[in-house]
């Protein structure tokens, strides 16, 4: 069984350790935990390890968030790996920061990576682990909030999150997405 695990996030410094990029910073977790080292290939930073007789393929696109869709409809038909063992690893902030929430598909909720995702590979039947940043931000300023970096306080919470979000991961590709969902989501 083949799948592939796409981390969201920006490319660049500037970007690295904002809320935006907690999908890069959660598959980047998992790959180090397992041995695995990326390499720079089509539309992404790719890197794939083994776990329990299953091959996972993560991929970090390089094409930034909003043209996510490119990186995943590429890795997709490359790797020839059905909508149902894909999963996106993104930010929320219509959930509160620590909180995880897996569904089997549904809408972009605004998010521009999820909405481009959808445009390219053909609707919203795509698994997608939410992971929530909380909505701490005054009206208007919710891009500034998604590319900030992370509070002290959040920063030190972090790992506890990351590290439930690759228990989900490694669940939907071992114990299947229902079970997952049923176990984990807060």
């Amino acid at each position: 069984m083949k799948y592939l695990i796409v981390g969201l996030g920006n490319i660049g410094p500037e970007y690295e350790l904002t809320r935006h990029n907690i999908g890069f910073l959660t598959v980047d977790r998992l790959a180090d935990n397992e041995g695995a080292t990326w390499k720079s290939d089509r539309l992404a930073f790719k890197t794939e390890l083994k776990y329990k007789g299953r091959t996972l393929h993560l991929i970090k696109p390089t094409t930034y968030m909003n043209l996510s869709g490119k990186a995943v409809n590429y890795w997709m038909k490359e790797l020839n790996i059905p909508k149902e063992n894909i999963l996106v690893v993104v930010d929320e902030v219509a959930i509160p920061f620590g909180k995880l929430r897996m569904r089997g598909k549904g809408s972009a909720a605004g998010h521009n990576g999820l909405k481009n995702i959808e445009a390219l590979t053909g609707g919203q039947d795509y698994p997608r682990l939410r992971m929530g940043i909380g909505d701490d931000f005054p009206k208007g300023r919710q891009v500034d909030f998604v590319l900030g970096r992370f509070s002290q306080k959040e920063f030190d919470e972090l790992p506890i999150m990351m590290d439930k979000a690759i228990d989900m991961i490694l669940g939907f590709c071992t114990i299947g997405i229902a079970q997952t969902m049923t176990q984990f989501n807060d």
